[in-house]
């Protein structure tokens, strides 16, 4: 239903599974797993593999938490996004790949579900794409000593909030792992 014509093709977006970004998280290994099992499912079925891969003061270039978690493996012909700001499509060459792609719809996994997630689960909304939260694939750490709630609620109000959300010729939505088809 997205509104970018001639974008009939689905992407697996997979963001910020990074040392540093999901160390701690709550159901780090089952997320984990189930983006792996995501790329089995796309990789099968020729489904572009997005990957995005955030730098900041706190993920320098290069150091051990930069680094994208050990347990998730890109191939070389799977296009790598580098970010600096929450929205993977914010001053990033995101748009231009998912055009090369001839891409409409987003199947957005990874981390931090409450910044990076949300943000570019919006992004693509805002940009015409229709944009699937694969329910069970994301997470985010702890961040309730700033006043934020636990994490699992965290994660559960987005995926209840998402399940619903749409705009004019958009659809957002949620899956469970075993649900999404490519």
């Amino acid at each position: 239903m997205t509104t970018l014509p001639d974008r009939p093709n689905t992407a697996l977006l997979i963001i910020d599974v990074q040392n540093g970004v999901v160390a701690g998280t709550p159901n780090r290994d089952g997320v984990i797993a189930n983006i792996n099992t995501l790329l089995t499912k796309a990789r099968t079925a020729g489904v572009p593999v997005i990957w995005v891969q955030h730098s900041d003061d706190e993920l320098k270039e290069g150091s051990e938490n930069w680094k994208y978690v050990p347990e998730l493996v890109r191939h070389d012909t799977e296009d790598l996004v580098h970010k600096n700001y929450p929205d993977s499509f914010e001053d990033t060459e995101l748009e231009s790949v998912l055009a090369e792609h001839k891409v409409g719809r987003l199947v957005v996994t990874g981390a931090q579900t409450d910044i990076c997630i949300r943000s570019t689960l919006h992004g693509a909304i805002v940009r015409g794409y229709d944009a699937t939260l694969v329910a069970d694939a994301h997470t985010t750490e702890d961040l309730s000593q700033y006043g934020a709630p636990a994490p699992e609620q965290v994660i559960a109000h987005t995926n209840l909030y998402w399940k619903w959300h749409s705009a004019p010729g958009r659809q957002g939505g949620t899956m469970e792992t075993a649900e999404v088809t490519f």
